[in-house]
């Protein structure tokens, strides 16, 4: 698999470079690149299978360096220090990041990852949900990217009837009576979802607003959906489901 690294710090394209080199040699780096536009030139010249892209280079992003390419054809690996707002973005999109300094386990699920999305020509589409996102920035989102085992399922969020944790898995529970299984912690929709209105009820338990009809006092508290089910408000997020519902 052919890539190049984009990062405008010297010493983290070294380090990287020597990582790879080390532990994935199945990993071929074409080339680096500092800036957005020795990037563009590059990822145009080269064409790469993969592009590990630093998120915030300077006064310009990635995100800039993706918006500047109509064609992309090529997966991203993201390398960042922590952002909130550059991580956020990414998860919506269901795309692999890692943070800086790099773990190479993390490094080896994001290849792994982006092998196998580039296989199957998926990460065109997850990169322009990501652009499109990003657009839209401060609002509630439209919709958001679920990743399964075998695609990437785009759902709009005001479908969502609510999200259930089991173990590391969570269920969607849509609205046409769908259930949606994805490998991944329900803290993380908790943050992304926060901007629409989601409240988190119970350790296990995130609910769309929308859905709910009311809150019963029964069995320790618990909210009554437009379906009819009944989802356990614990004791800890009582007074906080309260707030939310007050409005």
């Amino acid at each position: 698999m052919n890539a190049i690294i984009v990062d405008d710090e010297a010493h983290n394209i070294e380090n990287l470079q020597g990582i790879l080199s080390r532990g994935f040699p199945a990993i071929t780096v074409l080339g680096t690149a500092a800036t957005i536009n020795a990037a563009a030139a590059l990822i145009t010249a080269q064409t790469p299978d993969l592009v590990f892209l630093d998120i915030q280079m300077g006064k310009e992003t990635g995100f800039d360096l993706l918006k500047r390419l109509p064609e992309r054809g090529f997966e991203v690996i993201f390398v960042t220090a922590y952002d909130q707002y550059g991580i956020q973005a990414i998860k919506f999109a269901a795309l692999d990041y890692i943070l800086k300094p790099i773990d190479e386990n993390e490094l080896k699920a994001a290849i792994e990852g982006a092998v196998e999305k580039w296989s199957r020509k998926q990460s065109y589409q997850q990169l322009n949900f990501l652009i499109n996102h990003l657009k839209g920035t401060g609002k509630a989102p439209a919709k958001i990217a679920l990743p399964l085992f075998q695609e990437t399922r785009y759902v709009a969020v005001d479908s969502i009837v609510r999200c259930e944790a089991q173990n590391t898995y969570v269920y969607f529970y849509l609205n046409n009576g769908e259930k949606i299984l994805v490998s991944r912690p329900l803290k993380e929709y908790d943050e992304l979802l926060a901007p629409g209105g989601f409240i988190r009820c119970h350790q296990t338990h995130l609910v769309n607003p929308v859905f709910i009809k009311s809150l019963l006092k029964e069995d320790g508290g618990c909210l009554l959906l437009t379906n009819e089910e009944k989802i356990p408000v614990s004791k800890a997020k009582r007074d906080a489901v309260k707030r939310a519902l007050a409005g």
